[in-house]
């Protein structure tokens, strides 16, 4: 009705001037962690900077943007929500001026945030981010390890420019362009009876203990390869961390699945690791480079998947486990 304010509309009444992109920024990057201590380090600061940028923000807004509840860190206020979703516009548009300076200076420079599945990010990701700020040396580059849902998440409300990930239900809204097909492969102990095989099946494997790497939308895809010949695994572990899975197989509590083999034949804790070719199983996954739709239109954006387009194929394609090749045992052998 006329003459009724709404929430957003006091907000908005009540934004100064005298507000910095950093402690935009520093606001936002609480909002995602709901931790000072997190946000802090993830924006490389000390917590005292953002605890002061967050005081700043309310003292000139005159708002309240923060419940603060001892032990469980921040929850946005009402207030806080229609701000950040304010911020999160204001925040693109600054980038759209980072892009126009871009295209102008023809150079690629300013910040890029990447995220990367948590499966595969510490064999992926260091790398690539290496190699690619020492081709444009004027970037800003900023990783997130995340799950699939974290991901999509993360593309849409633009705190994640692009990211690494498998085609793993992708949603419309999203563009995916793929980089490499990764079947499904067993990993074994060294003394596991199956661990010499030059290929299993499920049905061998339906009997003995998995350990299960259970990550959204991945654990749904290493079950299917029971299901779909109507059978259940007997998973006796759950780890969502794909390191501690790997030592739980190294010392012998159960199997895995996996689509993308490490570099070495080791567990973390140093225990023989050996990786079989699955047959019969589920479609291979394929790993791509995920954007928002209209984001590849970003020169910082562009230049990261030209770069990516060449180097994760070439990287990844010696360790890919396929049919019919033998077992992958050791370097040695």
């Amino acid at each position: 009705m006329a003459g009724q304010r709404t929430l957003r509309d006091d907000v908005l009444s009540h934004m100064p001037s005298r507000i910095t992109i950093r402690q935009l920024e520093y606001f936002l990057s609480v909002c995602d962690f709901g931790s000072i201590a997190q946000a802090a380090q993830h924006c490389n600061v000390s917590s005292p900077s953002i605890s002061a940028a967050i005081s700043q923000l309310e003292t000139e807004l005159g708002l309240k943007l923060f419940v603060r509840r001892h032990a469980q860190g921040l929850t946005l206020s009402q207030a806080g929500e229609v701000f950040g979703e304010r911020v999160r516009v204001i925040l693109r548009q600054v980038q759209g001026l980072n892009d126009l300076a871009n295209d102008l200076s023809g150079k690629v420079r300013g910040p890029l945030r990447v995220g990367c599945l948590l499966t595969f990010a510490q064999i992926i990701l260091p790398k690539l981010r290496r190699s690619f700020i020492e081709t444009y040396p004027e970037i800003e580059f900023h990783q997130f390890e995340r799950d699939q849902a974290e991901i999509f998440d993360g593309l849409r409300t633009a705190r994640f420019d692009v990211a690494l990930s498998y085609d793993l239900d992708i949603p419309s809204d999203l563009d995916f362009m793929p980089l490499i097909d990764l079947p499904l492969f067993a990993l074994f102990a060294e003394d596991h009876p199956l661990a010499r095989a030059p290929a299993v099946t499920p049905e061998e494997l339906n009997d003995h203990p998995m350990v299960l790497l259970d990550l959204p939308l991945s654990s749904e895809y290493f079950l299917s390869c029971f299901s779909r010949h109507g059978l259940r695994p007997n998973v006796v572990e759950r780890t969502r961390d794909i390191a501690v899975m790997r030592s739980l197989v190294g010392n012998g509590f159960g199997y895995s699945l996996a689509n993308i083999r490490p570099h070495s034949d080791r567990s973390p804790d140093g225990r023989r690791l050996c990786f079989v070719p699955l047959a019969a199983g589920p479609r291979a996954l394929r790993l791509g480079l995920l954007t928002s739709q209209g984001a590849k239109a970003q020169r910082t954006v562009s230049a990261f998947l030209d770069h990516a387009k060449a180097l994760v194929p070439q990287e990844l394609e010696p360790n890919v486990v396929r049919l019919p090749e033998a077992r992958f045992c050791g370097a040695a052998e």
